[in-house]
């Protein structure tokens, strides 16, 4: 039964007794606190908003680190959020732009699974790099296989609504009760959906229903007020929705706030092993990001990636669609767990390579066989690319000669006239079903005659390269040379048209121009220049 909220409301004994007493804690793939404090001294200049420290990838020499590995990545919330911030006329801060959130915001041509006994495909390809005649980029693109929304499972869905103060603005408490709307109006036969909120306090406004019009009208009843117990919410939403578990459903927790979490639980390792523990039983965790000014990213980012759900920054109505009306099957659905992917390099034809962006999913080399260490998630429909950068043996590469004095280049040898045979590169995939279990290897060779006579980017691939670009170029990375916005532009402005994604596309066009605008008017303030478009 619905009820309006109290801001005073008790937390039912009963129902965190469970999550009280959890101390479980599994071993991960990024360091919470080290984060937190690093995060400190990444907020946005002239504002309250907190980004997590994060430098541009270091290159490696093939001889001594053949080996790459990472976690997959499906978030997209730093695309929105640059978008935000050079649609108000601001460049975003560097470490608000985290690389492979912005190439994973499109779609590429990557085509289906053939079955789904392997639950997505591999797609690898080579060209040359636009920015530096020297190297070569190598592209690994992941795609889940599609679930027809009759197909999907019931879901048990908890709602965790951020009412403190903060959240009194347009963008933020108003924003969110249109964009969980849209949830209610796609829930199906099966689902049940209920809504916990925390201030001062935390809360149950509507216990667990199946009628959408009972949750449009509890979260139309929502107003804020008051500080913010996010650890109290996050317990009681974690206790609502193992009362109500679905054996044969999905079981996840969808948090919509600024993050602005200052009472409650305040301690980074209690509050993550509070997510993990739930994790590890089946109750996932989704992260929206609401409004500006004290948006606390590097929160937000980090309990999603523990709770092995998404985060998506909401900027408006029409993300607010794309997240949670267009792409909702793959935000509830899991078609493949902890995914790990592991390229190591032949160093008869590569001899250095960076990786464009994942910097805080990378783990170590051992990481990759051990069943024990959790990564990123895949839902149906998804899709994860990874750009490398890579050096070929005979090119002249970023670090000093005098490491690979037996792999100079001869006098007058250009990398298209290099010899390369066997293969460049072979790349391994570990994931898990849905159900658990022991994981699963797939490999894929790269054939190193690739390298030979690779050509320009072109079509969908020019497009993701773009937007690699576009990246890298915010963050500051010296490794582009005087490649700007408007090379950037000219690369993607025709490439645009993939009719899954026109839209967004042109969108990123606009954003390019805006960027370039941005830096134009920074350059007049000694920040540097950029050639006009």
């Amino acid at each position: 039964m619905r009820s309006k909220l109290l801001i005073s409301v008790a937390i039912p004994a009963a129902l965190l007794a469970s999550c009280n007493s959890q101390q479980g804690s599994s071993v991960g793939y990024r360091s919470g606190p080290q984060q937190m404090a690093e995060a400190d001294s990444a907020a946005a200049p002239d504002s309250a908003e907190r980004y997590a420290r994060n430098d541009v990838a270091a290159v490696r020499a093939v001889a001594q680190e053949p080996v790459s590995t990472f976690a997959v990545d499906v978030d997209t919330a730093a695309y929105a959020n640059v978008r935000r911030f050079l649609t108000q006329g601001q460049l975003p801060p560097k470490d608000a732009v985290r690389a492979e959130e912005l190439i994973n915001y499109f779609r590429y041509d990557y085509p289906l699974p053939q079955d789904r006994a392997a639950p997505f495909s591999i797609t690898t390809d080579v060209a040359q790099t636009p920015w530096n005649p020297e190297t070569r980029l190598l592209r690994i693109g992941l795609r889940g296989y599609d679930l027809n929304p009759s197909e999907r499972p019931p879901a048990n869905l908890v709602f965790l609504v951020d009412v403190s103060g903060s959240m009194n603005e347009p963008d933020k408490l108003p924003l969110v009760k249109r964009a969980l709307g849209m949830v209610a109006d796609n829930m199906k036969a099966g689902d049940h959906v209920s809504i916990v909120v925390y201030a001062g306090a935390a809360g149950v406004v509507l216990e667990p229903t199946a009628s959408p019009a009972e949750v449009r009208a509890a979260l139309n009843d929502l107003s804020a007020g008051g500080s913010t117990a996010g650890g109290e919410g996050i317990q009681l939403a974690y206790a609502m929705a193992r009362r109500n578990f679905r054996e044969d459903g999905v079981n996840r927790v969808i948090l919509a706030s600024d993050g602005d979490f200052n009472v409650g639980i305040t301690d980074q390792t209690q509050l993550e092993q509070l997510i993990e523990k739930n994790r590890d039983d089946g109750i996932t965790l989704t992260v929206l990001g609401f409004g500006q000014g004290n948006l606390n990213d590097a929160m937000m980012e980090s309990i999603a990636d523990k709770g092995n759900g998404n985060y998506a920054y909401v900027d408006g109505i029409d993300e607010a669609r794309k997240v949670l009306d267009t792409e909702l099957a793959s935000t509830l659905f899991t078609i493949a767990k902890d995914v790990k992917v592991q390229v190591e390099f032949n160093p008869a034809a590569v001899r250095q390579y960076r990786l464009i962006g994942y910097e805080n999913r990378a783990l170590r080399e051992q990481d990759f066989q051990n069943d024990k260490v959790d990564a990123g998630d895949i839902g149906a429909g998804h899709q994860v690319t990874a750009i490398y950068e890579i050096v070929p043996a005979g090119a002249k590469g970023w670090l000093p000669e005098r490491h690979f004095a037996a792999n100079r280049r001869p006098e007058g040898q250009t990398p298209d006239t290099g010899t390369a045979q066997g293969e460049l590169a072979q790349v391994r995939l570990r994931y898990k079903l849905p159900e658990g279990g022991a994981s699963r290897l797939i490999t894929r060779p790269v054939d190193a005659g690739q390298l030979r006579n690779a050509p320009m980017p072109r079509g969908d691939l020019a497009f993701a390269v773009a937007v690699a670009g576009f990246a890298q170029k915010l963050r500051g990375d010296d490794l582009l040379g005087d490649w700007g916005y408007a090379d950037i532009r000219r690369l993607a402005g025709t490439q645009w048209g993939f009719s899954q994604q026109a839209w967004w596309r042109s969108e990123f066009l606009r954003l390019v121009d805006l960027a370039n605008t941005q830096a134009r008017t920074a350059s007049t303030e000694g920040r540097g220049e950029d050639r006009a478009l």
